[in-house]
């Protein structure tokens, strides 16, 4: 059987019913307790975790946040639609990756007129 979420495969017994479909591990807590960006806990962890490990700028974060942390960097600001089709993400792994880079005050979010755009932490 394969995760309902992230297609990959579940053993016999393993998965997770959630409203009807059959989830890892992994895509059941997600889906029950999605990560929050603006979590003010998970910013201290972070912020202390790495200041403890030495970790700076993306040192500690995996290939895809630093490829979309460079991304934003690069462009100054863009969506969440944008870094979706670029990176080709479904919504909820744009949101946990985007919850990660968030608690590393990497990036933030920013609203200008209608739109919101992820920007650098830094950016005023």
């Amino acid at each position: 059987m394969n995760c309902a979420r992230c297609g990959c495969v579940i053993p016999e017994g393993e998965s997770y019913d959630y409203y009807g479909q059959a989830l890892c591990e992994d895509c059941y807590i997600g889906a029950i307790e999605p990560p929050r960006p603006c979590d003010v806990a998970a910013v201290h962890s972070a912020k202390k975790i790495r200041a403890l490990t030495g970790e700076r700028g993306t040192e500690g974060l995996t290939e895809l946040q630093k490829e979309i942390y460079n991304y934003i960097e690069e462009r100054g600001k863009v969506t969440k639609t944008e870094l979706a089709q670029k990176f080709n993400l479904p919504e909820w792994e744009l949101e946990k990756q985007f919850a990660v880079l968030r608690h590393c005050e990497l990036i933030k979010a920013r609203k200008e007129g209608d739109k919101i755009y992820l920007v650098p932490f830094d950016a005023k």
